[in-house]
């Protein structure tokens, strides 16, 4: 099965502390195999093994401190 990758937009995120954080509470999620954040869009584009509960990242954003802005598949 081929990878998925989704986008996500995070609120709050200001220094490398937040890249930092975002990024580890949701590679704790099973199946994420990468996360890569772009912080002066405030993006957090996450590739999994299979698509994703909206929930499981929404919970991981908010243990790092951040809010899901909104979620779903861009460009």
């Amino acid at each position: 099965m081929p990878a998925t990758t989704d986008t996500y937009a995070v609120s709050g995120m200001s220094c490398q502390h937040c890249v930092d954080a975002v990024t580890a509470e949701v590679g704790r999620i099973a199946g994420v195999e990468q996360v890569d954040v772009d912080l002066a869009a405030g993006l957090v584009r996450v590739t999994s093994a299979a698509p994703l509960d909206r929930e499981a990242v929404r919970d991981a954003i908010d243990e790092a401190g951040y809010e899901l802005a909104d979620v779903g598949d861009r460009p």
